[in-house]
């Protein structure tokens, strides 16, 4: 078991984020186990194509069999909504020794390394930015325009949601709804786990004023501690919603709603159970995010829809009517 422990006002610095860089990197998992990772496979399909032109046997060799990665990879982030270039430019910064100590505690013992990571460590510097160099091709080339703008929106969501539990249920309920194997009880926050990792069957760790950071991510199975005592506490959690990366526009339907509204924005409307920007709708539907935005505006005066601005990114999600409309059983 793994425990938390908050004192007194440590869960007023217990704050939520997400990270570019942290899901380009757990994106690896699923090309090392795609089987693992079912509601990535159309993506999988599309990129392959593209990772001939990468650093492929680098970018594979970043995850262990056992899928854990070296945690200089996955920097805490700093804000909330991080830029992937700053964060990358968190891991060029990586004291050398770290890069060393990281690799080989993901990998668990030397004759573990892959060859490209045993030759590179004789040199960590030059591992070092070589790996930062080939992240940032992978991000370009198979995850910004297409990927990403969906799987934010499902991250964005999920942090709206929590939102909302914290406001109405507290922040046991918060807690303890990021995973079925969290509990709250007197300021401590359990997870039940019997992972293997563990080199004792209790961790007990003080926030101790360091402030806590839960991440949401698309490719968590379960809640995953970092219970390293020299780094500040976090927790990564599954995303609500990650199912839906796999998922294909919604044909309409349902006729009398495609009368009303017509197609597109019928379409558009059933698409916004969850948040969504422009951006990822247009990469969803496959047309201009122009286009997307005259008929969002539309549906957004007819009272349909709701906007809402985190930093310069403008989501829109259904209102009451909007949901009143596309309910089945009207």
């Amino acid at each position: 078991m793994i425990e938390f422990r908050f004192a007194v006002g440590d869960l007023a610095t217990t704050s939520f984020a997400y990270s570019p860089l942290q899901e380009a990197v757990f994106s690896l998992r699923s090309l090392h186990d795609p089987a693992a990772y079912p509601h990535h496979r159309p993506w999988l399909r599309r990129i392959r194509p593209l990772l001939d032109g990468l650093d492929h046997a680098l970018l594979t060799s970043l995850v262990s069999p056992w899928l854990w990665v070296p945690d200089f990879l996955t920097p805490r982030p700093e804000r909330a909504r991080p830029a992937f270039a700053d964060e990358l430019d968190q891991v060029r910064a990586t004291p050398l020794d770290v890069v060393a100590a990281d690799f080989r505690a993901a990998f668990r013992t030397e004759q573990a390394l892959p060859p490209v990571v045993a030759r590179g460590l004789a040199d960590p510097a030059a591992l070092l930015s070589r790996t930062a160099d080939a992240l940032d091709a992978y991000w370009h080339s198979c995850l910004a325009a297409d990927w990403w703008p969906r799987a934010q929106s499902i991250l964005e969501a999920d942090l709206a949601h929590r939102g909302r539990v914290l406001a109405e249920q507290g922040a046991g309920a918060l807690l303890t709804g990021l995973d079925r194997r969290l509990s709250w009880h007197s300021g401590r926050l359990r997870l039940t786990t019997t992972d293997f990792r563990m080199q004792a069957p209790w961790c007990d760790t003080s926030i101790a004023g360091r402030g806590m950071v839960l991440l949401p991510t698309v490719f968590a199975r379960g809640a995953q501690p970092l219970i390293d005592p020299s780094r500040p506490p976090t927790l990564i959690y599954p995303a609500r919603g990650r199912a839906t990366l796999s998922e294909s526009p919604p044909p309409v339907t349902d006729d009398t709603l495609a009368r009303l509204l017509g197609r597109p924005r019928a379409r558009l409307l059933l698409l916004l159970a969850e948040p969504a920007s422009t951006t990822e709708l247009a990469h969803r539907l496959g047309i201009t995010p122009g286009a997307v935005s005259q008929h969002l505006t539309v549906l957004h005066d007819a009272g349909l829809l709701s906007r809402t601005r985190s930093g310069r990114i403008v989501r829109y999600g259904r209102t009451r009517l909007g949901d009143a409309l596309c309910r089945e059983d009207r």
